[in-house]
């Protein structure tokens, strides 16, 4: 394991940020609360779920979106499963979206995005349909009406269109009808793939899901390990690196140029998920929390404090050196969901001075502790702006990480609060 620089940690000893500690768990249980209630007016007239405002109303510029609306669906079912009133009904009204407007009768499968005259943008995306899984498998717990229906649909769906078996990855961007893919391929959605594939299978016992989440992390794990653990993002349809992906739009939403520290996190927490989940025993465990450890290492080296300010950059080049210097919030979410979970895994108590270090800086800088929710976008200097996530538009990242710290690591998220029901 490389060594981080010195000085990242910032010690504290507050017990608000301090994890295992009854002041740490009221803080986030707080935010849960706080999250859900900011939230409540996702609901779109069609169904659905809208783009939310910084105050939390609906921006109709962006009309419905299915990853939106199924990480509202996602949210809002959880919320069912912890008692917040109203949960229940708002989840069924972001899953009307998906049955409804959003899904496409003719070809199947769900359109990217409806707009409010009612025309659909082009494609089917395997990030959005990902996010349908994701939200049928956690409306199914939740024991909400339509789920088992939505929850077969999405996986046939899935199975038939993105899921390459041959490979063990996923395919990326279909044309409306199926009928052309597009040659990008991306590790973005495969990410997604893998919450969505383990959620199944923790929710409904097939384990055929968590085997393809396998597949996809052994292919991740060698492509970080064969480039100084900075995962490559972008490829071609045979799946050859494609490094100068989107070096005319560096900061892409989501298809970023370069290495994105934030998915490093993001993947080290599924990956020790994955193996928690995978072995009787923490010798079969053993080298994929390593390779955990060593993404998480890599990720917060390159990005926390790398332009000298708090926070983690969005993305750095394939030597480390920051790109896009914004802070997004969903990296800081990401981290605390990880710092946690590899504290669980290993046992180190390094893992919990990070954890305490961003809880500390999430609480500080990201929380929007008057207008509600969490600042989507920071500047390098940690000023809000909006030049790639303008609004708050949704829940799916700070909500999870209010929970997820206080989980266990080796169950996805919605399961893991059934189980505690």
């Amino acid at each position: 394991m490389f060594s981080l620089r010195k000085g990242t940690i910032i010690m504290t000893n507050n017990p608000r940020y301090t994890l295992g500690t009854e002041a740490n768990r009221i803080f986030m249980a707080s935010e849960t609360y706080e999250l859900l209630k900011f939230g409540k007016g996702f609901p779109a007239p069609d169904g659905g779920s809208g783009w939310l405002n910084a105050d939390g109303t609906l921006d109709p510029s962006h009309g419905v979106e299915t990853w939106i609306t199924s990480r509202m669906a996602h949210v809002y079912s959880i919320g069912a499963m912890l008692g917040y009133p109203g949960a229940g009904e708002l989840a069924d009204a972001a899953l009307r979206g998906l049955t409804g407007i959003l899904h496409d009768d003719e070809h199947g499968g769900w359109y990217p995005q409806v707009f409010a005259d009612g025309t659909h943008a082009p494609g089917k995306v395997c990030y959005a349909h990902a996010f349908v899984i994701l939200a049928a498998s956690s409306a199914l717990l939740a024991g909400r009406p339509g789920a088992k229906e939505l929850l077969d649909e999405a996986l046939a769906t899935y199975d038939k269109h993105f899921w390459d078996d041959e490979i063990g990855l996923a395919v990326d961007t279909w044309n409306t009808a199926f009928t052309a893919l597009d040659p990008y391929r991306g590790l973005n959605a495969n990410m997604h793939t893998t919450e969505a594939f383990l959620a199944v299978a923790d929710a409904t016992g097939n384990n055929t899901y968590r085997v393809r989440a396998g597949r996809i992390i052994d292919h991740v794990i060698e492509w970080a390990a064969h480039n100084r653990w900075r995962i490559p993002e972008h490829f071609k349809s045979d799946w050859s690196l494609d490094l100068e992906c989107n070096a005319d739009k560096k900061d892409d939403q989501f298809k970023p140029y370069g290495a994105t520290p934030g998915h490093g996190i993001e993947w080290a927490r599924l990956i020790v998920q994955w193996a928690l989940s995978s072995f009787a025993n923490r010798d079969g465990a053993r080298p994929y929390i390593d390779a955990a450890e060593h993404l998480f290492a890599r990720a917060v080296d390159d990005a926390w404090n790398a332009d000298g300010a708090e926070g983690l950059v969005y993305t750095t080049d394939w030597n480390g050196t920051p790109v896009v210097t914004d802070r997004m919030h969903w990296t800081a979410a990401e981290s605390l969901n990880t710092a946690a979970t590899l504290h669980a895994a290993t046992g180190e108590e390094r893992y919990a001075d990070w954890y305490a270090t961003f809880a500390r800086y999430v609480d500080e800088h990201v929380i929007d502790h008057e207008g509600g929710s969490w600042f989507h976008q920071l500047d390098g200097d940690n000023r809000v702006i909006g030049t790639v996530w303008p609004g708050k538009s949704d829940l799916y990242h700070a909500f999870q990480s209010t929970l997820i710290p206080f989980l266990d690591p080796a169950v996805s998220i919605a399961t893991a609060v059934k189980n505690a029901e």
